[in-house]
């Protein structure tokens, strides 16, 4: 009775290693499943018009890069080594965000005029938590159309907006927008002077619709100021003429336009088909009665 109770003893202990072995490389397993993400942030300022952060979340899954969509991210402005919450937002399909300030005094800068930033993803079943900090100064770009000379020129100038102070040495692009790709307008790096300015001519015979043309002066990616960008708009370029031959009868014209002869010759040729065919099945019928 004494042997037997022993073994049971010892099936069970056998047992309850086994489970607890197993227990713990499923839950080892789960734990090595969560992947690791990557934020990437960019802070945007459009003069007179939106100030937001451009955010995209990636990760590294089966050795592919992926687009991480429908995760939570929370925002905070780190003041003086305290998280103030700011807001929240959703990434997209694509894995992106872009998360919109009413104006910048929804946050506060240090003591030095700099803006700290703390975007947090706080993990899920799939992947690890992780937090990304951005770090800008607030400057402005002031750009206007002036003309000397009879030559037409971008004047446009960085200035710090804290501390209403110019800002030099700084790599400006001015550039005419465009549907797909931006005509860039003297060299593509601009340097700002100790005034904080740049003087760029602009040449002549620019195509724009109805002659208006649309300049930005872009601060762009900078690792104190972020992205800042001024919208110049002027009637200064060349009419652009309507050559379109959409609405006329053309090769590449919608159905409704299409040309006479690919309406009238194919026809012709379908109908001559079908009436030479019944013309020798009449005759065959003609041949067989006599």
């Amino acid at each position: 009775m004494k042997n037997q109770l022993n073994f049971n003893f010892i099936i069970l202990a056998i047992l309850s290693l086994l489970l607890f072995s197993t227990s713990f490389q499923s839950l080892h397993a789960q734990k090595v499943k969560k992947e690791r993400v990557r934020l990437k942030a960019k802070y945007i300022k459009i003069m007179d018009g939106e100030i937001y952060l451009n955010i995209k979340v990636t990760a590294r899954v089966k050795k592919k890069n992926i687009k991480v969509s429908n995760i939570d991210l929370i925002i905070y402005n780190n003041v003086n080594n305290k998280k103030i919450k700011v807001g929240e937002t959703t990434t997209n399909i694509d894995g992106e965000s872009k998360f919109v300030f009413k104006n910048l005094n929804a946050i506060q800068p240090d003591s030095t005029n700099t803006y700290n930033l703390v975007i947090l993803f706080k993990g899920n079943d799939t992947f690890k938590k992780a937090k990304k900090n951005i770090v800008f100064k607030d400057v402005d770009i002031r750009a206007k159309l002036i003309t000397k000379d009879s030559i037409n020129y971008i004047s446009a100038t960085l200035i710090d907006a804290n501390k209403d102070s110019l800002v030099g040495n700084q790599s400006l692009t001015v550039q005419v927008q465009r549907l797909f790709q931006p005509l860039f307008i003297g060299e593509e790096f601009i340097i700002t002077d100790e005034d904080g300015t740049i003087l760029v001519p602009i040449e002549e015979g620019i195509p724009g619709i109805d002659g208006n043309l649309t300049f930005e002066v872009v601060l762009n990616d900078s690792d104190d100021f972020g992205t800042v960008k001024a919208i110049v708009k002027a009637p200064i370029g060349v009419p652009i003429v309507d050559e379109s031959t959409f609405d006329q009868r053309t090769m590449w014209s919608p159905r409704n336009k299409t040309p006479l002869f690919l309406l009238i010759l194919p026809n012709l040729l379908i109908f001559s088909i079908w009436g030479l065919i019944i013309y020798l099945i009449t005759n065959l019928f003609k041949i067989t009665k006599s």
